[in-house]
């Protein structure tokens, strides 16, 4: 099995958590493949087995990994985005960091997780993508995103105003702060935090869900992710700020951004024992009784 492992950041206290993935990995014959950047990281740690293989793009690992390994929190998931793309290498999160919806594996379960993928026993889920059709190379290649699309006022002194189309049907002008386009997987994350709605991962939907509206009466809006969406942005001031995920970039206001789903999915692992529902009643404490 060739494995891949993807990270963005590392620090003394992780050690003992990742000697152990190492370990147990080389100890079953797993041909590990390292994100170059992150294995520079690693240096002062851990000591990579010879046969380690370095990669830094996409090019290098499509078709050459049976898993990716995301290791830090739901934001190093998001980064494996630009370096799976559509290779449809499924990806695994492994949680050093707090909330955890994507990355569900908490660092002290890396044992029995290891157990389970080597003998098989994970299912694999698919994640629908947003993608920026225009314009077509704002973001380069990278022109799409897991969680979601925004836009935000550039200065802050005013609200931006956002014309909103749906298949060509005017929805609504929204007068905000600015506006999220989520993905199913995306409606745990900013959205929801805007009042979004929470939608189960295979919902065939995207979630328009405005930012601070000047109207209290408007409300986050459920779309199906087959639509086309079209922006404009109006205002007093020249330039707003267009975002996917972690990628951001300024533009004219002038700019019609039209958006609609990805042409591929990211496949996550699934492990045995966990379901959508229960890590949303984890991480959002649903249930708890604070009287208790």
């Amino acid at each position: 099995m060739n494995i891949a492992l993807f990270g963005k950041s590392f620090s003394a206290e992780r050690s003992p958590f990742f000697h152990q993935l190492i370990n147990r990995l080389s100890a079953a014959k797993v041909n590990l493949m390292v994100y170059k950047p992150y294995a520079d990281l690693l240096k002062p740690f851990v000591q990579l087995p010879e046969n380690t293989r370095l990669f830094e793009s996409h090019h290098e690992i499509n078709g050459k990994a049976d898993l990716l390994f995301s290791i830090g929190g739901d934001g190093t998931m998001l980064d494996t985005v630009p370096i799976v793309r559509n290779s449809g290498i499924p990806v695994l999160g492994i949680n050093m960091g707090r909330m955890g919806f994507l990355s569900s594996i908490a660092k002290q379960d890396i044992d029995q997780a290891i157990d389970l993928i080597l003998n098989h026993q994970f299912s694999i889920e698919s994640r629908s993508l947003i993608s920026l059709q225009n314009p077509k190379h704002l973001f380069g290649e990278l022109n799409f995103a897991l969680n979601e699309l925004s836009v935000f006022r550039h200065e802050t002194t005013s609200l931006i105003v956002i014309q909103v189309f749906v298949d060509d049907v005017f929805v609504n002008s929204y007068w905000a702060d600015g506006l999220i386009i989520a993905t199913p997987t995306g409606s745990t994350a900013y959205s929801l935090s805007a009042g979004g709605p929470i939608l189960t991962p295979a919902s065939a939907n995207f979630v328009i869900t405005p930012i601070a509206t000047h109207n209290l009466s408007v409300r986050p809006i459920v779309i199906p992710d087959n639509s086309n969406i079209r922006l404009m942005v109006t205002g007093r001031h020249s330039k707003f700020v267009l975002s996917m995920d972690s990628r951001s970039q300024i533009i004219e206001k002038s700019t019609t951004l039209e958006i609609c789903k990805a042409d591929f999915n990211m496949k996550l692992v699934k492990m045995e024992g966990k379901d959508f529902f229960a890590t949303i009643r984890e991480k959002l404490l649903w249930g708890l009784d604070i009287r208790n």
